[in-house]
């Protein structure tokens, strides 16, 4: 048996995605000591490159997934409670196509929709006429009746930073840019080589994402999952639109896609699902994909969208469980979990299969109730549901008012930054502009509203070492950015990390 006093942890949680992220907060606020290993960035991959939605996934109840649509929506304005900073509400617009799916199923979808998971304060669906609607006039003539319904945007990176830092504000320990090497079980407690170093825990989380099942090869441990690793693309251009609107499209192959308002002057267009052969470590959207992306969104707006538009593209994989179906995207996005070891006395692991950010915390909350046995150390039910992330302190329809009240404080900030900061850090915004009372006092300005003072706040707290995990994950306005700026940001950065 090992010796508890080489076990300084109760749990290491391996993966800093959305579910791991998630589980750590969820564990840590329950009473345990937690690690948390991330082989790079926090939301590196997967849960940074999602639609960035808040949603139950409409199209789900046509492959009867009414469970997790569910689930999906029970959620939805649970998440928006705790995170009214990052999350908050957006309207769809769903034109009808004729010749594709008829109006009285969609209008059955969107009554199934509003009312299967506890809807609350987001406004029903409706029917709209085009042809008088704001959002009809970037379309075609030719559509003319669309149904609006209301789902939630998302800042994915920074609800994954945020658990993170409500983890560590708990206690938990999180280490980045820190890979797992080696995985081995040692009687009743874990040893972990990762990052040069070896820590100890009682139990184990493989909270991987897509390389679950390389971590359980790395362990040793057998399993009889099958995963499909699904890749999803984006791509954004200059906006196409001026209203807050947001699109689903349906094409005449089945899928669907999105058009979303995005980082002010853009629009996001996407996701695309193909399965995904290729390697983990710079998953880029094909030429294929970006040309059925500007295809499908040049059949609606009015202005073509061409491949030479597109001024950035992403893609993730989703770690989808392999229920066997034919396409993409009828693959089940539910998720399932898998323990080894425990009931003999052995150190459990417990391995996260699939899920969707909109289920994440649900999905940690299980994970963590089902550890409960093997670690009395963990105490309580679920509390993350009521309790804000880091800088949500305030009411869902306070929004505004935050803005207001930031830019009474700080009247040198431009209405945009205001909007900006509270939509990043919400009230935490308050403490790192501190005693400013001028520009000048908040250090070295970057561009486009960041200075010195936030980026010394994203790497004391948040973790952040490059310029990439600034622009990319912590901000979004990479876009913004020159390579002139971007340089001088990377170069401020690196005096400034500690020596190793």
């Amino acid at each position: 048996m090992g010796d508890p006093v080489s076990a300084p942890y109760d749990l290491a949680v391996i993966g800093g995605g959305v579910n791991g992220a998630g589980i750590a907060r969820d564990a840590a606020g329950r009473g345990a000591k937690v690690l948390l290993l991330e082989r790079g960035d926090l939301a590196e991959g997967t849960s940074s490159n999602s639609t960035k939605l808040i949603h139950g996934g409409l199209r789900y109840l046509e492959h009867y997934e009414f469970a997790l649509v569910r689930e999906a929506l029970s959620e939805r304005e649970v998440l928006w409670g705790i995170a009214p900073h990052i999350i908050w509400p957006l309207r769809f617009i769903l034109p009808h196509r004729p010749g594709l799916r008829p109006k009285w199923l969609l209008r059955l979808g969107l009554f199934l929709y509003d009312h299967i998971g506890g809807r609350r304060r987001l406004p029903p669906a409706e029917s709209v006429d085009l042809t008088r609607h704001p959002a009809g006039a970037p379309l075609k003539s030719e559509y003319t009746r669309a149904f609006a319904y209301s789902d939630g945007w998302v800042d994915d990176a920074r609800l994954v930073v945020l658990n993170a830092r409500d983890a560590a504000d708990r206690g938990a320990e999180v280490r980045t840019r820190c890979e797992v090497t080696a995985l081995a079980r040692e009687g009743d407690v874990w040893r972990i080589e990762a990052g040069g170093e070896t820590f100890h825990a009682r139990a184990v989380v493989n909270a991987a994402g897509p390389r679950v099942l390389d971590l359980l090869g790395r362990a040793g441990e057998p399993t009889t999952q099958k995963m499909r690793l699904v890749r999803g693309s984006h791509i954004v251009v200059r906006k196409l639109f001026d209203h807050d609107y947001a699109y689903f499209f349906q094409l005449p192959d089945g899928r669907i896609f999105f058009a979303i308002p995005y980082e002010s002057d853009f629009t996001l267009i996407g996701t695309t699902d193909v399965d995904h052969h290729e390697g983990l470590d710079a998953v880029k959207a094909s030429p294929e994909e970006i040309a059925y992306l500007c295809e499908g969104a040049s059949e609606y707006f009015r202005t073509p969208v061409r491949p030479a538009d597109v001024v950035w593209t992403y893609s993730g994989v989703r770690p989808l469980v392999d229920d066997g179906s034919g396409r993409p995207e009828a693959a089940t996005r539910g998720y399932r979990f898998e323990i080894d070891g425990g009931a003999d006395g052995s150190a459990p692991l417990l391995s996260v299969f699939g899920g969707k950010i909109t289920t994440y915390r649900h999905l940690a909350a299980e994970a963590v109730e089902r550890l409960q046995p093997f670690l009395p150390v963990l105490q309580g039910g679920d509390w993350t549901g009521t309790a804000p992330l880091p800088g949500g302190d305030f009411a869902r329809d306070e929004a505004g008012a935050r803005m207001r009240e930031l830019g009474q404080r700080y009247p040198f900030l431009s209405g945009q930054d205001t909007r900006r900061l509270i939509q990043l850090y919400g009230t935490t915004a308050f403490a790192f502009l501190g005693q400013a009372r001028q520009a000048s006092d908040l250090g070295q300005d970057f561009g486009h509203g960041l200075t010195a003072a936030e980026v010394d706040h994203l790497m004391a707290r948040e973790w952040a070492r490059t310029a990439e995990d600034v622009l990319w994950r912590r901000t979004k306005i990479g876009l913004h950015f020159t390579p002139e700026e971007t340089a001088a940001l990377a170069a401020y950065m690196t005096e400034r990390i500690p020596p190793a």
